[in-house]
């Protein structure tokens, strides 16, 4: 990623008062697509469930690699994951010929993508893809000849990856008549391998010449020509033939087994066919009512416009102006990823009756707590009430506040409960619209009761209630500990608001327990046995997880203890006093990246570069900051720095870009060194807020001065508060550091 830094030592353009900048011609959904980035290059709407998009031979969770032929386009997907991913279900794969579903995999040509909208030609054929909520939408125009042009729909298609993630455990295709096609499929396995069953309804534009269903395994097809009944049961003339084509289909005994439907078209006169096809947890019907609802006719371009007019909503939500074109062209397309995950599936909510929002696939929530949510707060605030009604209504269906959930499952649990840092952030901000009452009640137990399934939900408590830490007696000890005190502290806020200032006061202490950890020889987190003893042999910069234990159980998750000694969101001002007071602050945050030990790639000490501030130097937040922009985000399709998180890393760069960054859990903004001469949030009731920084540039990285509604600040914060009653944040920029801001917050 290094060789990206040269995007960023363009000098920025001139600020004209007269641009307009259209976000839909600068958000790529092809960044991020390799490189570990994991992100899904194809179709979707903002928050929308359905994510039609091409599958390959070599794809990662996303389902994607850029190297690789396309298999088809599957209509549901997790984007910018790692772990054994989920979905890929309802494969649809155009192919010309004679009849067969093994080895589709096709180079490809032309490829290409915007917001709501993606195109490839794979062996002459060329498939376009569109979608809404709950339906996607495809255009194929193959080309015109004798031989017959077919669909191929694999109902028990999946993300692979080398058969180590999910697996079929049944499917049944209804094949309905000419152009019209249901079913379901089973599945378990996976990333939270809790099982989960999808329903699909398919609809063809016009009638298939030759149309039925196939079941298929290794180097084996059987074909049903015709139409089945609506039972699910297929036209077959004897026993045998039923028995033949299986309509409950398993492949968790062999992985090549597949069931689904196929379509054959005469394409002599008319090369084009579309397929719609809606999906839902609840049933085929339900399904087809979701179709029915979203796309109601045959119009491709015109549903490709309505997708357009959300993504341009959603992307207006920010006006930046300023800095160079490929700049623009990250912060648009970051911005884009911040609205991918979660799904809103309400309606579809089949696992409990509640007339409340429903969201799923929160499947880093651990890390989306810290950037993504605080975003959609701001930009969002419809959005971010349903997704915390979401949450809350889930603690009183299941028990438990997830730390991540998906296809109606929690789990798994990454480290802390840190769902109640969200719910925290959105009580300390007056979000306003959830129930509060009852998400303190969620929040409490997190810290109060012994989970059932700590691997799934809740905390591991006995030891760390004693203690105040969690020991090495249990897994992830010391990186548990960093998140257990800063939801303690998450709780004590709520508590505040509540009025429980008892309450308030245990969480706080609680809060400090991160301090029992800290080793003063060597400057940073070392875990400890339950007697108090330091791990033996122990150095701070020990990269975990090593070989010797498996994934879940080393003492720090992901890292070393360098990086998360940086987790200490919640007493800053403590860590500089342990470290030795802000000069030796300094000193250790630069070892921290002198080094090489921070890592942008993963979130545990993404707040780091922003710590500067607390100890009065503003000027290495700039610099710190303005080259992780610079060389960790990029254009290309490796254009971001690890796994994209469900659009933490996203949300980290459009932050940072204005330079604003939240303290997730406090109604708190560092102010830093922004890269647009002008950053204009529209926000709830007709607001905006506007950063306005006319001579920033790759060298006018510092902040000279700064005024807030014409008053001069002298500080590196901004309360949200000031954020959210609007105005002008203006900042004078220069290419030497200066006194601002030098007394810490």
């Amino acid at each position: 990623m290094k060789a990206l830094a040269l995007v960023f030592c363009l000098v920025s353009l001139p600020l004209t008062a007269t641009a307009q900048i259209d976000p839909l011609k600068l958000a790529d959904p092809f960044v991020g697509a390799d490189g570990g980035g994991n992100t899904v290059p194809g179709a979707g709407v903002p928050f929308g469930f359905v994510s039609l998009s091409p599958d390959t031979a070599n794809g990662e969770t996303n389902g994607y690699d850029s190297a690789s032929a396309i298999t088809g386009f599957s209509f549901t997907h997790v984007t910018g994951t790692g772990g054994k991913s989920k979905y890929g279900n309802f494969k649809v794969t155009p192919t010309l010929g004679v009849l067969g579903v093994h080895n589709l995999a096709f180079p490809k040509s032309d490829e290409t993508a915007s917001p709501g909208y993606y195109a490839v030609t794979l062996n002459g054929i060329r498939s376009e893809l569109t979608a809404s909520r709950l339906t996607g939408l495809m255009r194929v125009t193959f080309p015109k000849g004798a031989q017959p042009g077919n669909l191929i729909l694999d109902a028990t298609s999946i993300i692979t990856l080398r058969g180590e993630g999910q697996r079929a455990t049944g499917a049944h295709v209804d094949v309905i008549d000419d152009h019209t096609i249901s079913g379901w499929a089973s599945f378990e396995g996976g990333w939270n391998p809790a099982p989960y069953k999808l329903y699909f309804y398919a609809v063809l534009d016009r009638p298939a010449a030759t149309f039925g269903a196939w079941k298929a395994s290794q180097g084996r097809l059987v074909q049903q020509a015709g139409k089945g009944g609506l039972d699910g049961e297929p036209q077959a003339k004897t026993q045998a033939d039923k028995a033949a084509l299986m309509v409950d289909y398993d492949t968790r005994q062999e992985f090549s087994n597949r069931l689904g439907a196929w379509a054959s078209f005469d394409i002599t006169q008319n090369p084009v066919v579309e397929l719609k096809l809606g999906v839902s947890f609840i049933s085929a019907d339900k399904a087809r009512a979701n179709l029915e609802a979203e796309m109601p006719g045959w119009d491709f371009d015109a549903q490709k416009a309505k997708a357009e007019v959300q993504w341009r909503k959603a992307l207006g939500q920010i006006e930046v102006s300023g800095g160079s074109d490929d700049q623009r062209r990250i912060f648009y397309t970051a911005l884009y990823r911040s609205h991918t995950m979660p799904h809103d599936l309400t309606g579809e909510n089949v696992w409990w009756q509640s007339s409340e929002p429903h969201y799923e696939d929160f499947y880093t929530l651990w890390d989306t707590f810290r950037t993504l949510h605080p975003l959609l707060t701001v930009i969002q605030p419809d959005a971010q009430r349903g997704m915390v009604r979401s949450l809350v209504d889930t603690y009183r269906h299941t028990g438990w506040l997830p730390d991540a959930r998906i296809a109606g499952a929690n789990g798994m649990t990454q480290g802390g409960s840190n769902g109640d840092v969200l719910v925290a952030d959105a009580v300390v901000k007056n979000l306003g619209g959830f129930d509060v009452r009852t998400a303190y009640e969620a929040i409490r137990k997190d810290g109060e009761v012994e989970s059932d399934q700590p691997l799934l939900q809740g905390r591991v408590l006995k030891d760390y209630l004693t203690l105040g830490y969690v020991p090495l007696t249990q897994a992830r000890s010391a990186s548990r500990t960093l998140e257990y005190t800063y939801d303690d502290f998450a709780i004590s806020e709520v508590a505040d608001h509540m009025g429980d200032k008892a309450v308030a006061e245990t969480y706080r202490q609680r809060s400090r327990g991160w301090e029992k950890l800290w080793d003063d020889g060597l400057g940073c987190i070392r875990p400890r046995y339950p007697d108090g003893r330091g791990l033996e042999n122990f150095s701070c910069a020990y990269d975990y997880p090593d070989k010797t234990t498996p994934w879940w159980e080393a003492p720090f998750y992901e890292g070393n203890s360098l990086q998360y000694s940086t987790y200490v969101p919640q007493d800053v001002p403590g860590l500089v006093k342990k470290v030795g007071g802000r000069d030796a602050f300094v000193a250790w945050l630069d070892r921290l990246f002198d080094a090489g030990h921070y890592n942008q790639g993963n979130e545990p000490d993404i707040l780091a570069p922003w710590m500067y501030i607390d100890a009065g130097r503003p000027d290495r937040t700039a610099e710190r900051v303005r080259h992780l922009l610079a060389t960790q985000y990029g254009t290309g399709r490796a254009g971001l720095p690890g796994n994209d998180d469900a659009g933490a890393m996203s949300s980290w760069y459009v932050w940072s870009s204005m330079g604003l960054y939240p303290l997730a859990g406090k109604p708190l903004y560092y102010i830093g060194s922004p890269v647009f001469a002008r950053s204009v949030i529209h926000l709830e009731g007709g607001k905006t807020f506007t950063v306005s920084a006319p001579k920033t540039s790759a060298t006018n990285l510092y902040v000279q001065a700064a005024r807030l509604n014409g008053k001069p600040i002298d500080r590196a914060t901004l309360s949200h508060a000031e954020l959210m009653a609007g105005g002008v944040l203006e900042l004078d920029m220069g290419d030497k550091p200066s006194k601002w801001a030098s007394g810490g917050q």
